[in-house]
């Protein structure tokens, strides 16, 4: 299966850092007519702010680089001012979401029953969802990690699913901390069980992302650990070398 290499962007991007981001990337990538982009063997997507996703949509329109949204709202429309729904994002040119990132858990207070809930709005819109798990650094040192990470994908993730599921341990967003090869392999490992516990087989398809201060130093390593499907990049995706550099780590399974 082909890695998925993600970008959040989160709240940066300005009309001129916009194209300034997309511009190199749609270059690199060129047109997917003739095959896989050179020098590239995964799938590639940038989740831009939600006041740029219809410029950015368009200058990598016909390109194989996929665009998403940030969050949305679990109502197609209404009375939900400064909100914005799974069509909105549709019609604005997004075919992804990422939904229960832990800046809005936390920031915003939101619960799993309602990352499961938009989870639910974004499949009925036509897009795919990127559902975020993790631990916080004082759940990791009581031992508890696995059992938080559980219970979000138990409450997050609806029956059937199919989107995708990236773990990001939250003491190492933004932090420059990244997880070892082994924490990554062994939390990837519990999540690809937990994946087969609740879907069945289904559960073996879907794509795991690791993320939490991903770079071009350390990506072909943790992107070589089993069960790694892909990475959800923050800062280094608003660097197009770099986050060019991430996605020719990536691998294909």
């Amino acid at each position: 299966m082909r890695q998925l290499i993600a970008g959040n962007w989160k709240m940066n991007g300005l009309t001129a850092q916009a194209t300034a981001i997309a511009g190199p990337l749609r270059a690199a990538t060129g047109d997917p007519k003739g095959g896989d982009p050179e020098g590239l063997s995964c799938d590639l997507l940038v989740c831009p702010p939600f006041t740029q996703i219809t410029a950015v949509a368009h200058m990598l329109a016909g390109s194989p680089v996929a665009v998403g949204g940030q969050d949305c709202h679990i109502a197609a429309q209404g009375a939900h001012t400064g909100d914005i729904s799974a069509p909105m994002l549709r019609d604005a040119g997004a075919t992804w979401v990422i939904l229960g990132h832990s800046e809005r858990r936390q920031n915003h207070g939101e619960t799993d029953e309602l990352v499961r809930e938009k989870v639910l709005a974004a499949a009925q819109a036509g897009l795919t969802p990127i559902v975020c798990v993790g631990e916080t650094a004082d759940q990791r040192q009581s031992g508890q990690e696995t059992e938080v990470v559980g219970w979000q994908l138990a409450g997050s993730l609806p029956k059937p699913f199919a989107g995708v599921v990236a773990y990001e341990p939250i003491w190492a967003i933004g932090t420059g901390k990244t997880a070892t090869r082994e924490d990554v392999a062994i939390m990837h490992a519990f999540i690809r069980e937990e994946l087969l516990r609740q879907f069945g087989e289904a559960g073996r398809a879907l794509r795991i992302l690791y993320g939490g201060s991903v770079n071009p130093a350390n990506a072909a390593t943790l992107l070589a650990v089993p069960e790694v499907g892909g990475a959800l990049v923050g800062g280094a995706s608003l660097k197009p070398d770099d986050f060019l550099a991430i996605a020719r780590a990536a691998r294909t399974a």
